[in-house]
Parts: structure tokens; sequence; C-alpha cells
């Protein structure tokens, strides 16, 4: 049994790009382990070097022509008509140097971290969440899927139930469809409604194992808390799971570019925290985000909760700022930012009345879970 928690990270993050213009082509995992380490969180011996998965467990999930086409187009050996059947260089999905070792290593991150927690314990893996990739291509940036690997790693060792939650702006389309007839695993989702993939309706014919919460724009923290707390923590609860694999994606942050929801990063740590209460293993991955500052402040507050630590109002020491202050992002969010983004971990509070529309979604699942 692990005695503390550990986070399994790689170099490969911290040079690998997706392409000058791709959203993901900013610093977020190294970012957020350089962020932790400068604000003195990080102890020694925690840190695991993240492996690449081989093409033999890739294939656990993964079709093997399909984990041979990413192989060749990292060897630029891919041709056209293959970039078409598989996604690969098409669609949000580019050819980049370590097109195959980035997401390789993303999957072998999990799957580790599957085999650390079978005892029990809690492994953090920011990297990892790649939770649009299919079984034979690649979709919605995601190339392979790790939050997939690493839950049949643990039904493979005879771990179950599993509940898997989904904090990103975007529906985890992948993880529902590889698990949405496996009464082992229930995947849970908040993700804002009509944003691709455009899946992940409130209403579906999948079975109580499939628990999806699309909200409108607009979202903010008293209605996520509500969420959680009247609805998300009673169902996994009632589940009581052998382990829990939580989905960070950060893209619900009111300062992120790609979502309309208004998130702070308080709701991320509270959410953690609360959901390692229910189950004895936890594997708490990464996911979206597409703001540097914003990713890295948030995925250093939910290490801090994974590790027993209380940022409450948590200053930036002047090493941790400068780690901050190094990045170069070119958004039109960083022509002027906000000194909070670099002086201040937490976020301000965005509160606000529960809407109607939010009342309902929890009713609806409420009584399709009961």
């Amino acid at each position: 049994m692990l005695h503390h928690p550990h986070l399994i990270s790689s170099e490969i993050y911290r040079a690998s790009r997706y392409g000058a213009k791709h959203p993901l082509s900013i610093p977020r995992v190294s970012l957020a382990v350089d962020l932790i380490t400068a604000m003195g969180w990080f102890p020694e011996g925690r840190f695991v070097e993240g492996p690449i998965a081989t093409p033999d467990q890739l294939h656990r999930f993964h079709d093997p022509d399909y984990v041979a086409a990413l192989l060749r187009a990292e060897e630029g050996t891919l041709m056209e008509a293959e970039k078409d059947r598989w996604n690969i260089g098409r669609n949000g999905n580019p050819i980049y140097p370590e097109v195959f070792r980035r997401p390789a290593t993303a999957a072998g991150s999990s799957i580790l971290a599957a085999q650390m927690v079978r005892d029990g314990g809690t492994v953090h893996s920011p990297a990892g969440g790649t939770h649009h990739g299919r079984r034979d291509r690649a979709s919605g940036f995601c190339f392979l899927n790790d939050p997939v690997l690493g839950i049949l790693t643990l039904l493979d060792a005879g771990i179950a139930p599993v509940v898997y939650v989904d904090l990103d702006a975007h529906h985890g389309d992948g993880v529902e469809l590889a698990f949405q007839e496996d009464p082992r695993v229930t995947t849970l989702s908040i993700h804002e409604a009509g944003r691709w993939p455009r899946t992940g309706r409130l209403h579906h014919d999948f079975g109580p194992t499939v628990i999806n919460f699309p909200v409108e724009p607009g979202f903010q923290d008293d209605e996520f808390y509500y969420i959680l707390e009247t609805a998300i923590l009673p169902i996994v609860q009632n589940i009581e799971p052998a382990a829990i694999v939580i989905q960070c994606g950060v893209d619900g942050l009111a300062d992120d570019p790609m979502s309309k929801l208004s998130l702070s990063n308080t709701v991320y740590p509270v959410a953690v925290s609360a959901l390692m209460r229910l189950a004895p293993r936890h594997i708490v991955l990464g996911g979206g985000g597409y703001n540097p500052y914003a990713v890295a402040r948030a995925w250093t507050l939910i290490w801090a909760a994974i590790d027993g630590r209380d940022a409450t109002g948590t200053g930036i020491p002047q090493a941790a700022q400068d780690v901050l202050k190094g990045v170069h992002w070119r958004h039109s969010l960083a022509k002027s930012p906000p000194a909070r983004w670099f002086d201040r971990l937490n976020d301000p509070p965005n509160t606000g009345p529960i809407r109607d529309s939010i009342r309902e979604t929890v009713r609806v699942v409420l009584n399709a879970t009961a």
C-alpha cells in the first residue's frame, strides 16, 4: 500500500509541442510540476518517472493496427489515406515529433498508477486524462485513451467496482463509450452542454452506470457544489467503489478560453478531497486546460489537496512567481494578465444562485439512479 501520494510525470512534456498554433502548444504538465516544486510541496521520494507504454500494453484497449499507424506517424511514414482512416494529422490531431511517445507516456503512466494503487493509495498523473481517444482513431487532441487503460488495469487486477468522475468542460465520450455496457464501471461527467463532442446527454439509454450532468454556460461554483453534494457524492457513496479515477480537466475555469463555464479553481481540490474519502484507491488525472497560468495553479491546488495540504488563501512566493512569469503565451488573454495569476494560487470564488435547469438535471439523474 502507498502510505503517501505519488506524482507521475516525465520530461517529455517540457519540450514536446503539438505545433505552433495548436491550443495544446503551451506548457502545462511541466509548468505544474515546476510550480509545485517551487512552492516546496514536493517531498523527496514522491516523484515517479512516467514510462512509455509498450504496444502490447496499448493493445489491451487500442486496435493493434491503429497503434502501428501511430508509430508510423512518428517515424514519418504514415500514408495520406491512413491519416484519414485513423484521424491522425486530421481534425486537430496533428503529427508532431513525439506523436507516439508523448501519448504513450501518458498511457504508461495511467497503467503504472493503477498498478501502484493495487493495495491502496493515491497517485496523481497530470499528463493523463486523454478521455476522447477511441479504440481505433485519434479524437479531440487525444491519440490514446489513458483513463480507459488505467481502469482496465484495475479491473484486470480484480479491483471493482470502479467509478470514473470527469470534471472536464468537454464530455468524456471515449471513456463512456468504452464502459457503457460494463456494469463494473460507473462513469459520471459534468460538462458544458452542446460543446464538442456534443455527446453526454442527460437522457440516454445506457442504463444507471452512465451518468451525465450537461450544464449551461455560466456554470459557477455554487452550482458545481450543488451537483457535487446533492448528486455525485451520494451516488458514489452508494456504489462503494474499490477505486475512483478522477479526470481533472480544468477548461471549465472562467479564465480558460475553450469553454463558457465560469468556475474558480477552488472547486477542483474540494471535489477531489471529497471523492477520495469514498474509496481506498485513487488515480487523479489531468485533462483539458488551455490557459497555462490557470492550469498550473489549478493542478498545483489539486496536488495540495491530494497531499492533505490546506492551500486556502495561499500566496505565491517569489520563486514560484518567477516560474509563472517565465511563461510566454501568445493569446489575447495574456496581453494584460491579472496580478492574481501570479501572486495567488486560489481564484476568488465565483458564486451565484442555482438555476432551475441545474436543479432539474440533478432531479433527473437522482430519479434515474434511484
